[in-house]
């Protein structure tokens, strides 16, 4: 199937039914799943794993997060049973970026050493890469299908017409941690330094006119 099919095919289902779904139309071993670790991750931290408990979940740690994130991700990873492994930008870029600060210099280099070159090497002969992008969460999110080709790869959206209502009841009904920022108005979480308190994603990169950190776009 192309894109237009498989959106076609996608459009109608539930989350859960889009990703069972995946599973049958692409290769297991070719199938890519990335979390944040933020104040939505655990969503699909929750759906996937029911469906395909093998499926291992990527964390890249761009030794940037705050510690609350460390954290939590430690407690999701124990409730749920997550099978995670843990990916790190290359040590001496990474080591420069925190040197020079380049984040109050040149935040697309920072993103770019340490989000999305990491995440181009895993990309690298895999199919699909699922993503849990929500589309409220800005304009450039609203207009995207469920799945899109994108740098090479086919990028997957099962959660991507959830509204805030849904994720707030789905939180609920399964009784999960919500992120411990959260509460102390973070609504979108990213590396500390680079995020502040704010309504949807308004406290990422403030002030600064960027609105992504490079991996979506």
């Amino acid at each position: 199937m192309n894109i237009d099919e498989l959106n076609i095919k996608y459009k109608n289902l539930t989350p859960q039914e889009r990703i069972s779904e995946l599973y049958n139309d692409f290769d297991v071993d070719k199938i890519l799943y990335t979390s944040s670790f933020g104040t939505t991750a655990a969503l699909l931290l929750k759906m996937i794993p029911e469906i395909n408990s093998d499926q291992k979940i990527y964390f890249l740690d761009t030794t940037y997060h705050f510690l609350e994130t460390i954290e939590y991700k430690d407690k999701l990873k124990a409730q749920l049973n997550l099978n995670i492994t843990e990916v790190l930008p290359e040590g001496w870029k990474n080591d420069f970026t925190s040197k020079d600060t380049t984040w109050t210099k040149d935040q697309n280099l920072c993103c770019s050493i340490n989000k999305v070159e990491p995440m181009d090497r895993l990309k690298e002969n895999q199919d699909v890469w699922i993503s849990g992008l929500l589309g409220y969460q800005n304009s450039h999110r609203k207009d995207l299908n469920v799945f899109e080709e994108k740098g090479g790869i086919i990028k997957f959206y099962p959660i991507l017409d959830m509204n805030k209502e849904d994720v707030t009841a789905f939180f609920e009904d399964n009784n999960i941690p919500k992120h411990p920022l959260e509460a102390q108005g973070y609504s979108s979480i990213g590396c500390a330094q680079c995020t502040v308190k704010g309504q949807g994603r308004s406290g990422r990169w403030s002030n600064s006119g960027k609105t992504e950190c490079g991996l979506h776009m």
